[in-house]
Protein backbone atom coordinates (compact mmCIF):
# COMPACT_ATOMS: atom_id res chain seq x y z
CA UNK A 1 0.00 0.00 0.00
CA UNK A 2 1.14 3.51 -1.07
CA UNK A 3 1.31 6.21 2.22
CA UNK A 4 -1.05 8.14 2.76
CA UNK A 5 0.00 11.08 1.54
CA UNK A 6 1.52 9.99 -2.04
CA UNK A 7 -2.50 7.99 -2.00
CA UNK A 8 -3.83 11.78 -1.97
CA UNK A 9 -1.31 12.83 -4.58
CA UNK A 10 -1.68 10.17 -6.75
CA UNK A 11 -5.64 10.94 -6.45
CA UNK A 12 -5.23 14.56 -7.67
CA UNK A 13 -3.70 13.10 -11.38
CA UNK A 14 -6.97 12.24 -12.37
CA UNK A 15 -10.38 12.73 -12.25
CA UNK A 16 -12.82 10.70 -10.42
CA UNK A 17 -15.89 8.03 -11.98
CA UNK A 18 -18.03 6.11 -10.78
CA UNK A 19 -19.35 2.78 -11.29
CA UNK A 20 -22.57 0.90 -11.28
CA UNK A 21 -22.47 -2.82 -9.44
CA UNK A 22 -21.32 -5.68 -11.72
CA UNK A 23 -19.82 -3.26 -14.27
CA UNK A 24 -16.79 -4.02 -15.87
CA UNK A 25 -14.12 -1.41 -14.77
CA UNK A 26 -11.50 -2.44 -16.80
CA UNK A 27 -11.84 -4.99 -19.78
CA UNK A 28 -9.52 -8.17 -20.76
CA UNK A 29 -7.61 -7.84 -23.71
CA UNK A 30 -8.28 -3.66 -23.99
CA UNK A 31 -5.65 -1.31 -24.20
CA UNK A 32 -3.08 -0.35 -20.64
CA UNK A 33 -3.97 3.81 -21.91
CA UNK A 34 -5.12 4.56 -18.13
CA UNK A 35 -5.28 2.82 -14.90
CA UNK A 36 -7.74 3.37 -11.70
CA UNK A 37 -7.28 4.09 -8.36
CA UNK A 38 -10.18 2.38 -6.23
CA UNK A 39 -10.86 4.74 -3.43
CA UNK A 40 -14.77 3.31 -2.84
CA UNK A 41 -16.31 -0.28 -3.17
CA UNK A 42 -15.52 -3.55 -3.96
CA UNK A 43 -14.62 -5.45 -7.12
CA UNK A 44 -13.39 -8.50 -8.40
CA UNK A 45 -10.17 -9.66 -10.72
CA UNK A 46 -11.22 -12.38 -13.28
CA UNK A 47 -9.45 -13.85 -16.32
CA UNK A 48 -11.72 -15.15 -18.81
CA UNK A 49 -9.86 -18.20 -20.48
CA UNK A 50 -10.40 -19.04 -24.74
CA UNK A 51 -12.56 -21.81 -23.63
CA UNK A 52 -15.22 -19.72 -21.96
CA UNK A 53 -14.28 -20.82 -18.43
CA UNK A 54 -13.55 -17.94 -16.00
CA UNK A 55 -10.38 -17.70 -13.13
CA UNK A 56 -11.12 -15.82 -10.35
CA UNK A 57 -7.95 -13.82 -9.65
CA UNK A 58 -8.54 -11.66 -6.69
CA UNK A 59 -10.77 -9.08 -4.25
CA UNK A 60 -9.72 -5.20 -4.90
CA UNK A 61 -10.94 -2.75 -2.30
CA UNK A 62 -9.85 0.84 -1.63
CA UNK A 63 -6.55 1.97 -1.92
CA UNK A 64 -5.59 -0.56 -4.70
CA UNK A 65 -4.35 0.29 -8.17
CA UNK A 66 -6.11 -1.34 -11.22
CA UNK A 67 -4.74 -2.22 -14.47
CA UNK A 68 -0.90 -0.57 -13.44
CA UNK A 69 0.77 -3.59 -14.88
CA UNK A 70 -0.93 -3.14 -18.71
CA UNK A 71 0.52 0.39 -18.42
CA UNK A 72 3.84 -0.18 -17.39
CA UNK A 73 3.82 -2.89 -20.37
CA UNK A 74 2.58 -1.21 -22.72
CA UNK A 75 0.71 -4.49 -23.17
CA UNK A 76 -3.13 -5.42 -23.43
CA UNK A 77 -4.85 -6.18 -20.20
CA UNK A 78 -4.70 -9.50 -19.21
CA UNK A 79 -7.68 -9.92 -17.03
CA UNK A 80 -10.90 -8.01 -16.37
CA UNK A 81 -12.00 -5.79 -12.91
CA UNK A 82 -15.82 -6.07 -12.20
CA UNK A 83 -17.90 -3.83 -9.58
CA UNK A 84 -19.26 -6.27 -7.01
CA UNK A 85 -20.67 -3.28 -5.59
CA UNK A 86 -20.78 0.28 -6.57
CA UNK A 87 -17.29 1.51 -6.74
CA UNK A 88 -15.77 4.78 -7.21
CA UNK A 89 -12.53 5.28 -8.85
CA UNK A 90 -9.86 8.27 -10.14
CA UNK A 91 -8.67 7.55 -13.56
CA UNK A 92 -5.05 8.08 -13.97
CA UNK A 93 -3.79 8.26 -17.88
CA UNK A 94 -0.57 5.91 -18.36
CA UNK A 95 2.10 8.88 -19.25
CA UNK A 96 0.73 11.50 -16.50
CA UNK A 97 0.71 7.91 -14.20
CA UNK A 98 4.58 6.87 -15.51
CA UNK A 99 5.64 10.85 -14.71
CA UNK A 100 4.49 10.93 -11.38
CA UNK A 101 5.93 7.52 -10.23
CA UNK A 102 9.07 8.20 -11.77
CA UNK A 103 9.28 11.84 -10.18
CA UNK A 104 8.45 10.37 -6.49
CA UNK A 105 10.83 7.38 -6.79
CA UNK A 106 7.69 5.03 -6.43
CA UNK A 107 9.04 2.52 -8.64
CA UNK A 108 10.48 -0.19 -5.82
CA UNK A 109 7.26 0.50 -3.94
CA UNK A 110 4.63 -0.65 -6.86
CA UNK A 111 7.33 -3.62 -7.36
CA UNK A 112 6.90 -4.64 -4.26
CA UNK A 113 3.36 -4.41 -4.30
CA UNK A 114 3.07 -5.98 -7.65
CA UNK A 115 5.22 -9.23 -5.77
CA UNK A 116 3.29 -9.15 -3.10
CA UNK A 117 0.01 -9.72 -5.65
CA UNK A 118 1.95 -12.28 -7.47
CA UNK A 119 2.54 -14.19 -3.72
CA UNK A 120 -1.10 -13.58 -2.86
CA UNK A 121 -2.02 -15.59 -5.99
CA UNK A 122 0.32 -18.73 -5.53
CA UNK A 123 -1.23 -18.89 -1.99
CA UNK A 124 -4.42 -18.57 -3.21
CA UNK A 125 -3.69 -21.56 -6.24
CA UNK A 126 -2.36 -23.54 -2.99
CA UNK A 127 -5.27 -23.39 -0.41
CA UNK A 128 -7.51 -24.56 -3.47
CA UNK A 129 -4.90 -27.71 -3.47
CA UNK A 130 -4.89 -28.45 -0.09
CA UNK A 131 -7.40 -26.60 2.59
CA UNK A 132 -11.11 -27.92 2.99
CA UNK A 133 -13.91 -25.79 1.29
CA UNK A 134 -15.13 -24.15 4.53
CA UNK A 135 -11.23 -23.03 5.54
CA UNK A 136 -11.08 -21.66 1.94
CA UNK A 137 -14.96 -19.95 2.06
CA UNK A 138 -13.82 -18.17 5.82
CA UNK A 139 -10.62 -16.83 4.83
CA UNK A 140 -12.54 -15.50 1.13
CA UNK A 141 -15.11 -13.26 3.69
CA UNK A 142 -12.29 -12.62 5.76
CA UNK A 143 -10.37 -11.05 2.90
CA UNK A 144 -13.76 -8.97 1.66
CA UNK A 145 -14.08 -7.92 5.12
CA UNK A 146 -11.19 -6.75 5.56
CA UNK A 147 -11.32 -4.68 2.22
CA UNK A 148 -14.79 -3.72 3.21
CA UNK A 149 -13.68 -2.37 6.58
CA UNK A 150 -11.02 -0.08 4.67
CA UNK A 151 -8.41 -0.51 7.81
CA UNK A 152 -11.14 -0.17 10.68
CA UNK A 153 -11.41 -3.10 13.02
CA UNK A 154 -15.57 -3.89 12.86
CA UNK A 155 -16.95 -6.92 14.52
CA UNK A 156 -20.07 -6.86 12.44
CA UNK A 157 -19.40 -6.80 8.46
CA UNK A 158 -22.36 -6.68 5.80
CA UNK A 159 -20.82 -7.96 2.24
CA UNK A 160 -23.17 -7.13 -0.53
CA UNK A 161 -22.97 -7.90 -4.33
CA UNK A 162 -21.75 -10.96 -4.16
CA UNK A 163 -23.44 -14.12 -5.95
CA UNK A 164 -22.77 -18.13 -5.18
CA UNK A 165 -21.42 -18.42 -8.12
CA UNK A 166 -18.90 -15.76 -7.86
CA UNK A 167 -17.85 -17.41 -4.44
CA UNK A 168 -17.62 -20.90 -5.82
CA UNK A 169 -15.19 -19.01 -8.24
CA UNK A 170 -12.96 -17.61 -5.77
CA UNK A 171 -13.23 -20.89 -3.50
CA UNK A 172 -12.25 -23.17 -6.24
CA UNK A 173 -15.80 -25.34 -5.92
CA UNK A 174 -18.91 -25.33 -7.32
CA UNK A 175 -22.22 -24.00 -6.07
CA UNK A 176 -23.63 -26.55 -4.22
CA UNK A 177 -20.53 -26.59 -2.35
CA UNK A 178 -20.68 -23.48 -1.64
CA UNK A 179 -24.43 -23.57 -0.35
CA UNK A 180 -22.78 -26.17 2.62
CA UNK A 181 -20.02 -24.46 3.14
CA UNK A 182 -22.56 -21.30 4.08
CA UNK A 183 -24.64 -23.08 5.59
CA UNK A 184 -21.98 -24.72 8.00
CA UNK A 185 -20.93 -21.06 8.92
CA UNK A 186 -24.34 -19.94 9.05
CA UNK A 187 -24.70 -22.82 12.05
CA UNK A 188 -21.61 -22.08 14.18
CA UNK A 189 -23.43 -18.52 13.86
CA UNK A 190 -20.75 -16.90 12.34
CA UNK A 191 -22.35 -15.63 9.63
CA UNK A 192 -25.81 -14.56 8.10
CA UNK A 193 -26.91 -14.63 4.82
CA UNK A 194 -29.45 -13.21 1.76
CA UNK A 195 -29.37 -13.06 -1.63
CA UNK A 196 -26.33 -11.69 -2.57
CA UNK A 197 -25.60 -10.65 0.82
CA UNK A 198 -23.48 -11.89 3.79
CA UNK A 199 -23.64 -10.67 7.35
CA UNK A 200 -20.44 -11.53 9.17
CA UNK A 201 -22.07 -11.46 13.00
CA UNK A 202 -19.04 -13.18 14.97
CA UNK A 203 -15.69 -12.15 13.73
CA UNK A 204 -13.93 -14.39 15.84
CA UNK A 205 -15.69 -17.54 15.14
CA UNK A 206 -14.87 -16.79 11.68
CA UNK A 207 -11.49 -16.42 12.41
CA UNK A 208 -11.44 -19.73 13.85
CA UNK A 209 -12.87 -21.51 10.54
CA UNK A 210 -10.44 -19.79 8.66
CA UNK A 211 -7.27 -20.95 10.70
CA UNK A 212 -8.53 -23.98 11.29
CA UNK A 213 -6.36 -27.40 10.52
CA UNK A 214 -7.08 -29.62 7.37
Amino acid sequence: MLSDEVWRELREQGTVRTFRERGVMLRQGSAGTYLLALTGGLAKVVRREPDGVVTWLAFRGPGDLLGEVSVFNGTPRSAEVVALTPCTAVVLEAERFRRFVEQRGLVMELMRQALSRLQESDTHRAELLTLPLVVRLARALLRLAELDASGERKEVVRLTGLSQEEIAQATGVTRNAVIAGLRRLRQSGAIETARRVVVIKDMGALRDWATAAP
